[in-house]
């Protein structure tokens, strides 16, 4: 089988086709992500030399995308999360910052080709682009695999939950700490997802009839219903880990 990774910029063609079929097991309500409109199709305009597909006999299976930004280095002043890094991003472009770190916001499988080592791959090939590119550190808010079976633990907690081997027991945390990477802290108000109740049971297929907190499939938090003023609100929590 001949692999070959490539960026949406060499391949226009292949970036919307591609993201449907990456994306089609994740959760609904995570595309809809309050931030994502805006300044989602300004980051991937700016930086498509770190927007990586891998293509296996010239099929997508896997691909990342990342954005350059600021950072001191230490833990404590890290964004908020995805959407934080994503405006950071922003922001210093737009302030004519020279970025120091590249933070991997996404990495996607096809469902079909899971388990085959494909997500390292795209990991350090966005690592290597961080490296031509003179960037220093490598950061990335990790979105837990399993935390969603564990929405009432605090990710402060669920950090700390490992194997005899001493890995985590999260397949993708384990994923990054084989490729050198280490837990940082939380990141809290990583992505906030807000609707009506209406568009959340759509993107859930659940119903909320009252006011109150809900466990939903694929949150890695509760969700916050309030039925007067026919809004849900989802604020997640993701885990800072820094490559070496």
């Amino acid at each position: 089988m001949e692999q070959r990774i490539i960026t949406t910029s060499d391949r226009p063609d292949l970036a919307a086709q591609s993201d449907e079929a990456l994306l089609a097991d994740w959760p609904e309500f995570i595309l809809h992500d309050r931030c994502a409109p805006e300044l989602m199709g300004r980051a991937w305009q700016l930086f498509p030399q770190f927007d990586v597909r891998l293509l296996e006999d010239g099929a997508v299976t896997a691909g990342g995308w990342a954005v350059p930004l600021r950072w001191s280095g230490e833990a404590g002043e890290l964004p908020d999360g995805y959407d934080g890094a994503l405006a950071s991003a922003l922001a210093g472009q737009h302030a004519g910052e020279a970025p120091d770190t590249l933070c991997v916001m996404a990495v996607a499988v096809d469902p079909g080709r899971q388990r085959a080592g494909l997500a390292g791959q795209v990991i350090t090939a966005l690592r290597d682009r961080a490296a031509e590119a003179g960037l220093r550190r490598v950061v990335v808010p990790v979105r837990p695999t399993l935390k969603s079976r564990y929405p009432l633990t605090p990710m402060a907690d669920f950090a700390r939950w490992a194997r005899p081997d001493g890995l985590h027991i999260d397949p993708w945390i384990r994923t990054h700490q084989r490729l050198g990477a280490g837990i940082l802290g939380p990141a809290p108000r990583s992505m906030i997802v807000t609707g009506t109740v209406a568009e959340w049971q759509d993107w859930t297929g659940m119903a909320f009839p009252q006011t109150g907190t809900y466990v939903v499939p694929g949150a890695l938090d509760l969700v916050e219903m309030d039925a007067e003023r026919d809004q849900g609100s989802y604020v997640e929590t993701n885990l800072w880990m820094r490559h070496a």
